[in-house]
């Protein structure tokens, strides 16, 4: 099943999505897709983010592969759903897309077995979290402004529960710029998989249902500019649509 939350007629709303796309309230009531707001799919307590979790792309920014997992936090005001806008600042040369795999927790717990992990997960959604690469200032542990903006991190559509995404290792990951492909990859290329990295956070610190991982993105990396329209897609998972807009635009509305 995939669940969303939007805001539609005054009001933050739980749905599910129908195969056809139908928007359906807890009340029974359609929702127009084109009327309403999509917000995050859940409410994200602590998002955990991987940086160079794909060797190839870890390749094509020059550096080494990782040999533990590089993982940094992302404040809440960085998330933004389906559809919203996220700003690109006058005058940077480098701000990049980054399609990921993100993973919902739905237990939580602490010294989770990677035999486990799975048991924790509530789902699985798409995230897009860009990087204005002139801001970085350490390519291993990215800054603040590369990584903790308004609005730079789109993540959406919708969660799809665990059960119907029956490998999330071996997913297609592809990302359009007005409708023109610039990346393509594969989750099976992740360095760190999925229960590995459940096994990990939770050796240190408890998880919490609604935890999210952002497992890192494959290489194939391509400027965005104001005015194009990004697609972010995974097998089985979603299509998460985001436009970029400049300083005239003023910034993009962070998640509720």
């Amino acid at each position: 099943m995939k669940h969303a939350r939007i805001a539609w007629q005054g009001a933050v709303r739980p749905a599910t999505v129908e195969d056809d796309g139908t928007l359906r309230l807890a009340d029974g009531r359609a929702a127009p897709a084109e009327e309403v707001i999509w917000l995050p799919p859940v409410r994200i307590c602590t998002a955990f983010a991987l940086g160079l979790n794909y060797a190839d792309h870890a390749a094509e920014l020059a550096f080494k592969a990782p040999e533990v997992p590089l993982v940094f936090l992302k404040g809440p005001n960085t998330f933004i759903g389906h559809r919203a806008a996220t700003h690109r600042p006058d005058g940077v040369k480098s701000m990049h897309y980054e399609c990921e795999l993100a993973v919902v927790i739905g237990r939580g717990g602490r010294g989770i077995r990677r035999e486990h992990a799975y048991e924790h997960v509530a789902g699985y959604t798409v995230a897009n979290d860009y990087a204005i690469r002139d801001y970085l200032e350490n390519w291993y542990r990215p800054n603040l402004r590369v990584k903790n903006r308004d609005g730079c991190t789109p993540i959406g559509p919708w969660m799809v529960d665990r059960d119907d995404v029956p490998d999330p290792m071996a997913l297609k990951l592809c990302t359009r710029i007005n409708g023109q492909v610039v990346q393509q990859g594969t989750t099976a290329d992740m360095i760190f998989d999925v229960p590995f990295l459940i096994e990990y956070l939770s050796a240190f610190m408890t998880l919490s249902p609604g935890d999210v991982i952002l497992t890192g993105t494959p290489q194939g990396l391509a400027e965005t500019r104001p005015g194009d329209v990004v697609e972010t897609e995974i097998e089985s998972v979603g299509c998460l649509v985001n436009t970029i807009v400049g300083d005239e635009a003023g910034h993009s509305q962070t998640a509720d």
